[in-house]
């Protein structure tokens, strides 16, 4: 068994709002921490109205406040939309009020449109090509401060907030590999490069101070329920919310609809199978099944399950059964963590 950890957007369902999203969130982490899963990961979007996690560090707080043991991280903040100082004060409050216990994912993307990240910004002259040197800012930030040091975290300095990188391609997997840090793919929407960009991870990584060994972290997405036809049924909520997004009409998660993947036509059901492509649904033995060949076919060092399911009490049950088919339930961890 690897370790298996959890990535929630604070899904906002139709008929229900922020306020809601975040107490389900809530209590999804206690249940995530109770049935042994890894970590536990929020993720940083803006301007979308079915995600409640844009203030990301708050949500982590929320839930790191609400549980016990469970490592709470961003999966992840976007860096570009912010200045590295401000995010070395943020995790290394996060980290004072709850020692070992915070991560710190980052990615490059705004995780926004465009006209969005100059509202967050206010200015654009922060680009993406500066995440290299943002990423060591930051690390500088964390360490113990220096004589003389003019600039200083506080709280933050000297803390141990472990960084990822995150990433969608092969950018993100040389940056990884040449900082000797963890990777976490986005392959649970964004698959396509993600057997070469482990292989270019793997090959490239250069041990570090927090890391000796490469550690890979895929997204995937999982609707498990009693049955393969219930899991459809439930997956066509997620199915819904990408043919809408990439329609221009983002909205809040909707309801299952019967027989909607097979209403839609054929360029998109393209769509869906190559941007979900990383995707396990079914009864318990067919998930099980699923992430097991999922886990043998990329060497994965750890998965990282999100599941959108309109129905909250479904959504656990989902957890639930992951749990039951790919965690060790004797008291111990799944596996050694990262």
């Amino acid at each position: 068994m690897i370790p298996i950890s959890v990535l929630d957007l604070c899904p906002i369902t139709e008929g229900g709002d922020a306020t809601l999203a975040l107490r389900r969130t809530l209590e999804l982490a206690r249940r995530a921490e109770a049935l042994g899963f890894n970590r536990y990961w929020l993720a940083e979007h803006h301007n979308m109205q079915g995600i409640a996690s844009a203030a990301t560090a708050v949500v982590i707080g929320h839930v790191a406040g609400g549980t016990q043991t469970i490592k709470v991280g961003a999966g992840g903040v976007m860096l570009p939309n912010h200045a590295p100082l401000v995010i070395a004060e943020q995790f290394g409050t996060l980290n004072a009020l709850y020692p070992g216990r915070i991560e710190l994912g980052l990615g490059r993307a705004p995780g926004t449109d465009q006209h969005t990240a100059h509202a967050l910004r206010r200015t654009l002259t922060g680009d993406v090509d500066a995440f290299p040197r943002d990423v060591l800012e930051l690390q500088h930030y964390f360490r113990p401060a220096e004589p003389g040091q003019a600039i200083r975290a506080v709280p933050g300095e000297g803390q141990d907030v472990p960084l990822w990188i995150l990433g969608s391609s092969l950018y993100g997997a040389q940056l990884a590999a040449a900082l000797g840090l963890p990777y976490a793919f986005a392959s649970h929407f964004a698959p396509a490069a993600m057997m070469q960009a482990i292989a270019i991870y793997r090959e490239r990584f250069e041990p570090s101070e927090q890391l000796g060994h490469p550690h890979v972290m895929l997204g995937v997405n999982v609707v498990a329920a009693e049955s393969d036809e219930k899991a459809a049924f439930l997956r066509t909520s997620v199915l819904q919310s990408f043919v809408n997004l990439r329609s221009g009409r983002p909205g809040k998660l909707p309801p299952p609809v019967e027989g909607y993947e097979e209403s839609l036509g054929r360029a998109k059901r393209h769509m869906l199978e190559e941007t979900l492509s990383c995707s396990v649904h079914g009864a318990p033995g067919t998930v099980k099944a699923g992430l097991e060949a999922f886990i043998a076919r990329t060497g994965a060092d750890e998965l990282m399950v999100t599941t959108h399911i309109h129905d909250h009490e479904a959504r656990l049950r989902s957890f639930e059964i992951v749990a039951e088919q790919m965690i060790v339930t004797d008291g111990r961890e799944a596996a050694a963590s990262a």
